[in-house]
């Protein structure tokens, strides 16, 4: 595990988002609210966090769902994960749907999401005519018959 440093900007009343636990990969996101949002079953909107930082070059912060949420309540994040790259300034925010029956009401300073920041490598694409074989070959989309 290694630590780096992030500039943030916090515009909300929130704290800054924090580890629940010392083995957590997962920041949480709280919801910048000034009224609380409530979405019908199957709807979906983007939660602001009052979140803007500056990753180092080499990093991405994933956006992904919180477990409790989605099983409690039945919210969780589309387009997940949500990748924030590091040339991006503007504030984070949270694409949420309700899957459950009910209306579920989001309030000021709820955990919404977790935020995982990683390094990555990039890609330089070498163009060729064939690319080795393998046993799977083209097999996916649960060839295997295995669950």
């Amino acid at each position: 595990m290694s630590i780096i440093n992030v500039k943030i900007i916090n515009q909300s009343s929130n704290q800054l988002p924090e580890y629940g636990t010392p083995g957590a990969a997962g920041l949480d996101l709280r919801a910048n609210l000034e009224a609380p949002v409530t979405l019908q079953p199957m709807e979906r909107t983007l939660i602001p966090t009052g979140l803007f930082i500056e990753l180092p070059e080499g990093y991405e912060a994933q956006v992904r769902p919180r477990s409790g949420l989605a099983i409690k309540q039945g919210l969780t994040c589309l387009n997940t994960p949500g990748t924030i790259d590091s040339d991006y300034r503007g504030e984070i925010k949270v694409i949420l749907i309700n899957l459950s029956k009910e209306p579920q009401t989001i309030q000021h300073a709820d955990r919404i999401a977790q935020m995982v920041v990683a390094s990555y490598t990039k890609v330089q694409w070498d163009s060729v005519e064939s690319i080795s074989a393998t046993q799977r070959a083209d097999g996916g989309f649960g060839h295997t018959g295995k669950s």
